[in-house]
């Protein structure tokens, strides 16, 4: 089984950013723990600031055999018409995952154009999330 993991702009700072809201830890040594959690899953991971670049990852994951997508858009959330476009064009379901609880935070972070596309959210869990999302992944692809 393969998943894919997305993460937008600025995630590739984790571990050195904000530290207060994002922690300590870096997504690559993150990245190294969800293998090991998940050793029979194809995790494929990709990370841009750029959101064309998502855009073609979205589409590209999309229409391959990958099980699902987790994603974090990150700030092209509370943007990105095209992102959200992207995941309603796709035939596989997207998990959107934010690392801080954006909901607690900045007014304009409440206004979304993923959440209603993805399959589901999870907000506020820090790196957890990306793990649960994960599970439901697995568990979505093993009943249909």
């Amino acid at each position: 089984m393969k998943i894919a993991i997305i993460n937008g702009p600025n995630l590739n700072l984790l571990g050195k950013r904000e530290k207060d809201i994002y922690g300590n830890q870096s997504f690559t040594d993150y990245l190294k723990e969800l293998q090991h959690i998940f050793p029979n899953v194809e995790l494929h991971y990709f990370q841009s600031n750029i959101e064309g670049e998502l855009v073609d990852e979205l589409q590209k994951a999309g229409y391959a055999d990958f099980a699902g997508i987790v994603l974090n858009p990150a700030a092209y959330t509370h943007t990105s018409v095209a992102i959200g476009d992207a995941i309603a064009a796709i035939n596989v379901p997207v998990v959107e995952v934010h690392i801080s609880n954006v909901h607690a935070r900045e007014e304009f972070r409440k206004l979304s154009h993923v959440s209603g596309k993805s399959a589901g959210s999870i907000f506020g869990l820090g790196l957890k999330g990306y793990e649960l999302a994960i599970h439901w992944l697995i568990q979505h692809a093993q009943t249909k």
